[in-house]
């Protein structure tokens, strides 16, 4: 039960869904039974849902103090009626900018596929929660199933920001969370991989440039992009547009583009808005050092 492309996988889902046969790949490859391999996605389900919760009633303080507050802003603007984003978006951008507040405060986060990218997933799984009134079930299927396009582009591309920029991390996260958007609310699972290969597309050459190495800022932002692009992924497969590139194929491009990167490009704060004013400013504040 194990799958090196999405064309493997797809074969292997006309019997049964991603996220089961993603189950049956847990036991089978890591030796364990049913009831451990579902425990410990609901032990990552409760982890996720404590951090893009408690940052709503509490900011927490960060180690470079570039980010703080943000969810929480965005939570009360919500509250007196101004967001501009409708439901689903506005619940997924608090969620997103809660999770990297957590991760960047040192807090126990779930890495989906990493600590930068860690919000994307768990804000559109509680937003759909939150509009729609899914049940744990429902969560868990979706995380499982996000853990396959995970585990795809670990296999045939990479989630290293230091190897292929921030469209390995956010770019990731990005088609995790369209596929499991679109399983969800009861897409294909073709529609899932539609889904995942346009979100990769929409972020390819995404640079990966922490402003004082931090994965403060702009990962935290970044995260809300990741989540934004998701929801309109899912939305576009769920009626039915198709991607024009299979997801195997996207997925080597997206790593083809990240090879091409200059290593200023690839999370080593050598480039892009680590090296504005402002971020060499923010550098020095808080190491340090400079004239």
């Amino acid at each position: 039960m194990d799958f090196h492309t999405a064309e493997e996988l797809l074969a292997l889902s006309e019997n049964m869904s991603i996220a089961d046969i993603m189950r049956q790949r847990e036991i089978v490859q890591g030796e364990t039974d049913a009831e451990t391999v579902e425990l410990r996605m609901k032990k990552a389900l409760k982890i996720m849902r404590d951090s893009a919760h408690k940052p709503l009633e509490k900011v927490f303080p960060t180690t470079g103090g570039l980010i703080g507050g943000e969810a929480s802003k965005l939570n009360e603007h919500a509250k007196q009626g101004k967001s501009i984003c409708g439901s689903v978006l506005t619940k997924a951008l608090i969620y997103s900018q809660a999770v990297p507040e957590v991760n960047a405060s040192m807090g126990v986060i779930v890495a989906a596929p990493t600590a930068g990218s860690a919000g994307v997933v768990p804000a559109v799984l509680f937003a759909l929660e939150d509009e729609f009134g899914l049940n744990e079930k429902t969560l868990v299927d979706g995380l499982f199933t996000a853990g396959a396009v995970g585990y795809l582009m670990m296999k045939n591309a990479s989630v290293s920001g230091a190897e292929a920029g921030c469209q390995a991390e956010v770019g990731a996260a990005s088609a995790m969370a369209a596929a499991m958007a679109v399983t969800m609310m009861g897409g294909t699972a073709a529609q899932a991989f539609d889904a995942a290969s346009i979100a990769l597309s929409n972020l390819l050459g995404l640079v990966c440039d922490p402003i004082a190495g931090l994965v403060e800022a702009p990962c935290q932002s970044r995260n809300a992009i990741g989540a934004a692009n998701a929801i309109t992924c899912a939305e576009m497969a769920l009626s039915g547009i198709k991607a024009v590139v299979p997801f195997t194929e996207m997925m080597q491009a997206m790593y083809r583009v990240g090879c091409k990167l200059p290593a200023e490009l690839r999370e080593t704060a050598l480039g892009g808005c680590a090296t504005t004013p402002t971020g060499c400013a923010h550098n020095c504040r808080i190491f340090g050092g400079c004239n």
